[in-house]
């Protein structure tokens, strides 16, 4: 294979890894958001294949199965980041996915006898097992991508996620609609679960250095362009645990202006995923779950708005039109506050203005893409060593909307029929996207922070043992790592 001068073979290990990340990011979500697929055909049968079992669910015991993901997502998004860091990643996303995929399984064979009650608790295990994902990606991330590519790599990487969406909504439909029924669903997005596991337990490496099929080049190019890893491995190529400084982080404002964007996105796109759906059968009269074309164009279009997003964003960067900090913030902009100025303008088009409806509700899902590229990557700008743990804090955090959301459009909305109603809703997300940019615009960075460093709270303690101030700290820290490396 051709190589790169410096750079290692075209694809090179890394690649290989990051392809890895995009198909996990591609089996997991899937898993997550064919739920809404499947509920609809198990309770109206008519609609897809009528050979297999019809449940008679009401509304509520179709939301709580829904919902019930997020319950096991939330619980294990705060524990994933040190999860990945004692057992590192290979091991963390192999139990994540495999474990999803297993449990998923299960509905076919369980659904009968424990009815919504038991799909409840295989979705709740689910979320639990897929809490660990976005940490772990992250975390591999950090250390697999070169500093010059890390923005390319990953965004790529995150494509995965529309992807995952798009398939979820696109062939589920397809499946439960053919002679597999309802119960192929779970099989086929299961089944490419543990197919992914098998070949990630055989190329997956959690470094560069644990790799077995890297090149000497590529291997030196990614050291060299991280050239913290050189200071924190031992002679065998594994990373030493470094103390995360919680206090640093919890009290650093980059820190809540990216938790403050996170929380933002995940209420915005819960509203949109969930609740517009709703208003536009009600208003409009348009089943969109049932109609596959109106189901799933929004998110192809966020599928492919989301690699429109990463050839600009790779393009603006070489030509250096735009900072990676000022990248970050262009590109979350746009994707929050379009789709905010989309939802406002969605609860005023007349009911027979179907067409302009949808068109909207394309527009509003299509910018929402470039939130990855904006403030979701910013984890491994601000600190690589902690990208897991900080991912874990700030998406366990976020994780709590999907629940809250819902709740509250269903005590605003007493007639899904009334428009009234539902512009409120979209009032109260359309500000939750303007407010939460604007925080970010303000107090967010993409500057590598001290606390990164493996030698900060060595630093840290000294200077408040000689009671020093915090200007000392970056002072000592040097002088810690110069007795390291020598």
């Amino acid at each position: 294979m051709t190589a790169s001068a410096d750079k290692g073979p075209v694809l090179g290990q890394r690649h290989v890894q990051i392809i890895f990340l995009y198909t996990c990011h591609v089996v997991n979500y899937m898993t997550k958001f064919n739920a809404g697929i499947c509920v609809v055909a198990m309770t109206n049968a008519a609609t897809t294949n009528p050979n297999f079992p019809e449940y008679n669910w009401s509304q509520m015991e179709k939301s709580y199965i829904l919902s019930s993901f997020f319950w096991g997502f939330v619980i294990t998004q705060f524990p994933a980041g040190n999860i990945c860091r004692y057992f590192g990643v290979k091991k963390t996303l192999f139990v994540s996915t495999l474990g999803s995929s297993v449990v998923g399984l299960l509905v076919p064979f369980t659904v009968d006898w424990g009815g919504w009650q038991i799909f409840c608790a295989i979705r709740f295990v689910q979320g639990m097992f897929q809490g660990l994902e976005l940490p772990g990606i992250h975390a591999h991330l950090a250390v697999w991508c070169p500093v010059e590519e890390r923005n390319r790599l990953g965004a790529m990487a995150s494509t995965g996620i529309e992807t995952g969406i798009v398939l979820a909504i696109f062939l589920s439909g397809m499946i439960a609609a053919s002679s597999m029924g309802w119960p192929g669903i779970f099989y086929v997005s299961c089944g490419m679960g543990v197919v992914w596991c098998i070949f990630w337990l055989i190329y997956a490496a959690n470094t560069p250095n644990e790799s077995k099929r890297i090149t000497e080049i590529e291997l030196n190019f990614i050291q060299s362009s991280i050239n913290k890893m050189k200071k924190e491995q031992d002679s065998k190529g594994r990373t030493e645990k470094i103390p995360v400084p919680w206090r640093a982080i919890l009290t650093s404002m980059p820190v809540w202006a990216l938790l403050m964007a996170r929380s933002a996105e995940m209420w915005g796109f819960t509203t949109i995923q969930t609740q517009v759906p709703s208003y536009m059968k009600g208003v409009f009269d348009m089943d969109m779950r049932k109609n596959a074309i109106f189901s799933a164009l929004p998110y192809i279009t966020l599928w492919c708005m989301a690699y429109v997003y990463l050839i600009l964003a790779d393009t603006l960067l070489n030509r250096k039109v735009l900072t990676l900090n000022g990248l970050r913030k262009t590109y979350n902009t746009i994707a929050f506050w379009i789709p905010a100025a989309g939802l406002i303008a969605l609860g005023f088009v007349d009911s027979h203005q179907q067409t302009l409806a949808v068109v909207l509700m394309v527009v509003i899902v299509g910018f929402n893409s470039g939130n990855m590229i904006g403030s979701g990557l910013n984890t491994i700008d601000l600190s690589p060593n902690h990208a897991g743990v900080l991912m874990s804090l700030t998406n366990a955090s976020a994780s709590i909307w999907p629940i809250v959301t819902p709740l509250l459009a269903g005590a605003i909305v007493k007639e899904e029929s009334d428009r009234t109603h539902w512009q409120i809703v979209f009032a109260i997300s359309a500000a939750v996207f303007f407010f939460g940019n604007l925080f970010y615009i303000i107090f967010g960075t993409t500057n590598l922070q001290e606390w990164d460093d493996p030698h900060y709270l060595v630093a840290k303690n000294h200077c408040n043992e000689q009671h020093k101030n915090g200007a000392a700290v970056k002072e000592v820290t040097e002088k810690y790592k110069q007795i390291f490396v020598a």
